[in-house]
């Protein structure tokens, strides 16, 4: 995988669009993380623009008279590349690369380099190499010369580097390859999940926006060992560890990707199978920045992202970090979200008490309920046991009558058999 040369930094000109709903303040928002995430793909703003527009311009998005506009700022502040920050389509690109006679590209395609600089596993150079060529497929059309020339710039580095000039045939064929290896992987990891779930283990996974201090975190409770930056999308690929929570109960807690507003669906979708972590856990721990500009909006950002997965219905912990920056600020978002354990990850402050909500909230979630198995049977009363805390178990006839602490997993799944 070929990472960023940080002898050399591109120049950055950022371009939004005021259009309907956005208003200014957000799209100077989105500006300020898109130049977040502009400096860690190893890049650096140099000026901005913003146009207030009804509705983006179909040939160019921001009309030739505005694109004309940003080939004298380019210039005049030497610019190597071009960044917007919603996504082009590539008709737009080709044609904005033409009026402004350099790389243009989308926040897209910044994301996308970024992750193909820090996936380090089998699966997640795979992931990321998939959501590369879903990218790029459509962009290819005329432009073979273009992008074979264009060497280590953002938006055209990925595992393996695949060569941009190749055909379409050839991309797709690589696709399928890539689908029928993370399917592999996927299988395996569905495996393992199933011996987690024999073992009696409860899961927690930690959500939330990039940079909120998820590995902080897992690093506080456990010996993980992530990687920890001050840098959006440090850690790509999940870590999971046992940890004891007050009480003695012991859990499987996983450290997962960050989310980010308008993450690409080709991310999405490439990493279902690591998101898998998410959908299946017991419950989400969702990590808030207490410090961020909008956490607000951090929060429904990772929300949305949640429920395009299929985990918008998994239990969730809210959980305000960064109190030792912003105390204030952290205790006033806590009262906004129904007493959110406040917390840092980085002191060590009110850790125990978040461990003691997350305790009773997997508490909460359970039932004991009465469960009515044929002796016959003796699989099902084997799957409870393993779902399960079987509190009382006894014999009447032909029947086991059965007591047991189970999550609403488990109840619907033994639902034939439940008495009460």
């Amino acid at each position: 995988m070929t990472l960023i040369d940080r002898r050399f930094r591109e120049k950055i000109v950022l371009v939004g669009v005021v259009a309907w709903p956005r208003t200014l303040d957000e799209v100077e928002a989105s500006l300020d993380e898109l130049a977040l995430l502009v400096d860690t793909a190893g890049a650096d703003e140099v000026a901005r623009i913003v146009q207030r527009r009804e509705a983006p311009d179909p040939a160019t998005y921001i009309g030739r008279g505005k694109a004309e506009e940003l080939r004298h700022l380019s210039e005049e502040v030497d610019a190597d590349t071009v960044v917007f920050d919603e996504e082009l389509t590539p008709a737009q690109q080709r044609n904005l690369e033409r009026l402004l006679g350099r790389t243009a590209i989308d926040r897209t395609a910044v994301i996308l380099d970024i992750f193909a600089q820090n996936a380090h596993t089998e699966e997640g150079r795979a992931q990321v190499e998939l959501a590369l060529l879903q990218y790029r497929l459509p962009r290819l059309r005329g432009r073979g010369s273009e992008l074979s020339q264009q060497a280590g710039r953002i938006g055209t580095r990925g595992p393996g580097e695949t060569k941009l000039e190749e055909d379409r045939r050839r991309l797709m064929g690589r696709i399928r390859k890539l689908e029928t290896e993370l399917h592999g992987l996927e299988s395996t990891r569905q495996t393992q999940h199933r011996s987690r779930r024999r073992g009696a283990l409860r899961t927690v996974s930690l959500v939330g926006y990039t940079n909120a201090g998820k590995s902080t975190l897992l690093n506080r409770l456990t010996d993980a060992g992530v990687l920890v930056e001050n840098r959006l999308f440090s850690t790509l690929d999940p870590r999971t560890r046992r940890l004891e929570l007050p009480g003695g109960e012991t859990v499987l807690m996983s450290d997962t990707v960050g989310f980010v507003r308008k993450l690409p669906h080709q991310l999405v979708d490439a990493f279902h199978a690591t998101l898998d972590v998410v959908t299946a856990a017991d419950l989400l721990v969702h990590v808030v920045d207490g410090s961020a500009r909008d956490p607000e909006g951090q929060i429904a950002a990772v929300r949305s992202v949640l429920a395009e997965i299929g985990a918008g219905e998994v239990p969730e912990l809210l959980a305000v970090n960064k109190a030792d920056l912003s105390p204030e600020e952290a205790a006033k978002l806590s009262a906004s979200e129904d007493g959110a354990p406040v917390f840092s990850a980085r002191t060590g402050q009110g850790v125990a008490e978040l461990l003691r909500k997350v305790a009773d909230r997997l508490r909460s979630n359970d039932r004991v309920v009465a469960l009515s198995v044929p002796v016959g049977r003796g699989d099902v009363v084997a799957a409870v046991h393993r779902e399960g805390e079987v509190v009382d178990e006894r014999y009447e006839g032909e029947t086991v009558l059965l007591k047991a602490r189970l999550d609403e997993r488990g109840t619907r799944r033994f639902s034939e058999y439940v008495t009460r």
